[in-house]
């Protein structure tokens, strides 16, 4: 066993009567026991202790503990002096208390510390939200309207720092600062329209509009932002007369659903009489061209008879009569006999003219 060379002994020191333990003193048995052992010293044990440790330590246990202590100290300043900027920040140092005009862009950087301090910022695009939702019994975004209306508005700022430095120390707090003016602003454009703008029609303008003012406010006190867009998220009347304008809103659809209707009608009923306009003038235009091309017909035929009649009046005459006496006499029922003409024997047509009177007597009916 390892402790059996201890003087010939067990684990304290040996096995006759000297038994001692590691600290060079027997096992600590319990008074009255026998062997009058007693408890280890602690002044001596403390003494051995340090012994040790300036064995452990270079240059003994004081001049050791120094170095020790300047070398946790170094660490602890390279740990305050080294510091590191993430890609979507950007850095100020500070000299005594006093920015720098350089900025610390992405990645690690060194500073004498503590004559030297860094304030960090993010300087992608942030978002703050203005106003509650309608839902909420809070009384934020609540507007007055042009028309006496009062609005709930909830909307959103997003926003980049364009000057770190300006955005660090221009202003003791950009985001509360840039709230207060985003819902001025808002208040401000509100007051100028009707609530129906802000309801439906011109959102987009009224963006726009307060976007513009914040830019502007916010140039002017060099609070480095740069305002991207301002978002409308939600426009709503307060809840104690959310269902007043609800059917307001109805109303107004069935106005402008009626007014759709009336004016498909309309259209429909305008177009037909266009259409019959149309058609009847193209058949006047195609009237005219047949009266005029007859009549022009007519005119030429005269005067091609008239040229003829003058080469041969005898012969045109007889002509032109028997031709008009053709036309005369083709529908006539009548027959015309001369008296000078023999062979001719007089007929009757009983049959035809019984049937004549019948049809009579039924048109008659």
């Amino acid at each position: 066993m390892p402790w059996s060379n201890q003087n010939g002994g067990g684990p304290w020191g040996g096995g006759g009567g000297d038994n001692k333990g590691p600290w060079g003193q027997g096992p600590n048995r319990p008074r009255g026991g026998g062997g009058g052992n007693t408890p280890p010293d602690l002044e001596d044990l403390i003494r051995r202790g340090q012994d040790r440790l300036k064995n452990l330590v270079p240059g003994g246990f004081n001049g050791g503990m120094l170095v020790v202590l300047g070398l946790v100290l170094v660490a602890f300043w390279l740990v305050q002096a080294i510091y590191t900027v993430q890609p979507d920040e950007r850095g100020v140092e500070l000299r005594f208390g006093k920015p720098k005009d350089e900025i610390a862009m992405p990645g690690l950087h060194f500073h004498v510390w503590p004559l030297e301090t860094v304030e960090i910022t993010k300087v992608t695009e942030q978002q703050q939200n203005i106003g509650a939702k309608a839902s909420s019994s809070s009384s934020a975004g609540l507007m007055l309207s042009g028309d006496q209306n009062i609005v709930n508005v909830q909307f959103s700022v997003l926003f980049t720092v364009s000057d770190p430095r300006a955005f660090l120390f221009n202003i003791e707090a950009p985001q509360l600062t840039l709230q207060q003016v985003a819902e001025s602003a808002m208040r401000e454009v509100v007051g100028r329209r009707p609530a129906q703008d802000i309801f439906r029609d011109a959102r987009q303008q009224i963006a726009a509009d307060v976007k513009a003012i914040i830019q502007g406010t916010m140039d002017t006190y060099g609070a480095g932002i740069s305002i991207n867009a301002v978002a409308i998220e939600d426009a709503a009347p307060p809840r104690e007369v959310a269902d007043a304008f609800d059917e307001v809103q109805r109303a107004e659809q069935d106005e402008d659903r009626f007014v759709e209707e009336a004016n498909k009608y309309s259209n429909q009923k305008l177009g037909q009489a266009r259409g019959q306009a149309a058609q009847i003038r193209e058949e006047a235009a195609a009237y005219k061209d047949r009266v005029v091309k007859e009549a022009q017909g007519e005119a030429q035929r005269f005067v091609d008879i008239h040229e003829e009649y003058s080469k041969a009046p005898d012969v045109t005459r007889k002509r032109l009569y028997l031709e008009t006496m053709e036309q005369v006499l083709k529908n006539s029922n009548k027959v015309i006999i001369d008296q000078n003409q023999s062979g001719v024997v007089p007929y009757l047509p009983l049959n035809e003219i019984g049937r004549m009177g019948q049809s009579q007597t039924q048109g008659g009916n």
